[in-house]
């Protein structure tokens, strides 16, 4: 049987693309290999929200296809994912030892192309064209092992594609307009998943709160969405919801009574501001102000005063004056938040942003993002030592990353808890107390106060 190896750059949603191939390429009898050594098909799963996941997607084909085609040249080499979807042809005629490039309406066609190039029926398949119902191609998951090794947590994607259309992004290029699933069929997947032993889910789009709005529509008040949550909540089995990524446009009272509503949706919020300046956001196209944004945060704190609230920060979108950039750090220190991702803008070939005017010198953003960190990161430090004390519900997933001695889970919140346990704890839910707070991690007390069960 041949062995097929992916390698995934980028996003959650590129997480799950990878493990539903995966899947399906076990279904059709293909064996996963442990690393591209050796394997038969060698996949990267691309991104193109910034240029330096591109290049190091192109940089590590490139250094495959040297080292494959002088010792195995019978190797199929491939792209898959978004960049694959905005480059097409020109990936392979850049990199001629490519056999296919996959976009991201066509995963579920990878195992029948990567069978006609294997026999021989092709030489190079390029397959980017838009699908109609493919955001409801891929349900298969890859849950392995038992033991310490089995999933307890797993992504379900809800949706494809986004009509926000902010100035400085690609993805509704490489991923089309919003498509979104039935809940019936979603509820069907988590249901499945919950039979195998899954625990979480976390429900997936690229703007996840716009789920369902033309399909769906909003009920008695209530958003698609939110609808869809109700009835993810109802499936036994499943013990906790999350969702990313979502926009602060759609964090209407509905969805923020929804943490008081539903017991299984946890206390944790990713809101996305990107800037903490209105000129900024405009110029964005963000479609709301530092002041709705806030209102939001306030909100969720009066409705949850333990909220684990999270963003993403651009820093140096052209224009971006020190006013502007005072502005969000102004932000961050007003509303405190628990985890930060900070990028430095990268220019899209396609974007409005490109062309706008103010284009910022690299040294300027670099300095600009090494002082938000640090602001971000003082608050954050500051806050993980205020869980020092406390006791705290987790969700045991495994072996730590760092110390495979010890076991690993997630607050409610979405911090990280490392503590000592037996593998007969994976998968359950139980209370530890927090004995120390390390970077962006918790150490609980080995002894369990409370075990609530699986």
């Amino acid at each position: 049987m041949p062995s097929v190896f992916i390698k995934t750059y980028g996003c959650q949603m590129n997480e799950r693309d990878s493990e539903a191939v995966a899947a399906q390429l076990v279904l059709k009898g293909y064996v996963l290999a442990p690393s591209e050594k050796g394997a038969d098909v060698i996949l990267l799963n691309t991104c193109s929200v910034r240029d330096s996941a591109e290049q190091k997607a192109l940089g590590k084909m490139r250094m495959l296809a040297a080292d494959v085609r002088k010792h195995r040249p019978e190797v199929v080499l491939g792209f898959m994912g978004c960049m694959a979807q905005s480059m097409g042809r020109e990936l392979i005629d850049q990199l001629p030892d490519v056999d296919l490039v996959i976009g991201t309406q066509k995963f579920h066609r990878t195992a029948e192309h990567l069978d006609a190039i294997l026999s021989g029926r092709s030489e190079k398949v390029v397959d980017t064209e838009a699908e109609r119902g493919s955001e409801g191609s891929i349900r298969e998951h890859l849950l392995h092992g038992s033991g310490l090794s089995r999933s307890v947590t797993a992504f379900v994607s809800i949706m494809q594609g986004c009509n926000q259309h902010c100035t400085f992004c690609i993805v509704p290029f490489t991923r089309g307009e919003e498509r979104s699933r039935l809940i019936e069929d979603i509820v069907h997947e988590c249901q499945e998943l919950a039979s195998r032993g899954v625990r979480e889910v976390t429900l997936l789009g690229q703007i996840v709160t716009s789920y369902g709005k033309r399909e769906i529509g909003t009920r008695d008040g209530i958003s698609a969405f939110v609808q869809l949550v109700e009835a993810v909540q109802a499936v036994d089995g499943i013990r906790r919801i999350r969702f990313t990524s979502p926009h602060p446009k759609g964090y209407g009272d509905d969805l923020i009574e929804a943490y008081a509503r539903f017991p299984k949706l946890c206390e944790s919020a990713h809101l996305p501001v990107q800037s903490g300046s209105d000129r900024i956001l405009k110029l964005m196209h963000r479609g709301y102000t530092r002041e709705r944004f806030e209102a939001i945060i306030e909100k969720l704190r009066a409705a949850c005063p333990t909220m684990g609230i999270t963003t993403d920060i651009i820093v140096g979108f052209p224009g971006e004056t020190e006013a502007d950039f005072e502005a969000t750090l102004s932000l961050a220190r007003a509303v405190e938040f628990d985890n930060a991702f900070l990028f430095k803008y990268s220019p899209r070939k396609g974007t409005p942003a490109v062309d706008l005017p103010g284009q910022i010198p690299q040294p300027v953003i670099e300095e600009r993002h090494a002082c938000l960190l640090q602001t971000v990161n003082q608050i954050i430090a500051r806050k993980y030592q205020a869980s020092v004390g406390s006791t705290v519900e987790i969700l045991v997933e495994g072996p730590s990353r760092k110390n495979a001695a010890r076991l690993e889970g997630r607050t409610r919140t979405n911090r990280i808890v490392v503590f000592e346990g037996s593998p007969r704890h994976v998968g359950q839910l139980m209370e530890v107390r927090i004995e120390r707070a390390g970077n962006f991690t918790l150490y609980g007390d080995p002894a369990i106060v409370n075990l609530n069960g699986s």
